[in-house]
């Protein structure tokens, strides 16, 4: 028994309804460009600011190391008054 039978099932329904579907006289309006623009703009924004919050994991992934931490000059203890 397959694990993904379910998924399948659904895959073979949803390809039966939509073959059988009658065509519809259907009626865009100028404003269903631009919800389409905002969508695929905003989900570009998405992706960039996921992209930097992961960018350290990112470039990990890839082999290159990670920027080195610069301890702050407060941190040194070495320099005493």
């Amino acid at each position: 028994m397959s694990p993904y039978k379910h998924v399948i099932s659904a895959c073979v329904v949803a390809g039966v309804v939509v073959s059988i579907a009658m065509p519809a006289q259907a009626y865009l309006d100028p404003g269903t460009g631009s919800m389409v623009l905002q969508l695929v703009l905003g989900g570009v924004a998405g992706i960039m600011v996921v992209g930097k919050l992961y960018w350290a994991r990112i470039k990990g992934l890839f082999g290159f190391s990670a920027d080195k931490v610069v301890p702050s000059e407060e941190a040194d203890t070495t320099h005493g008054k």
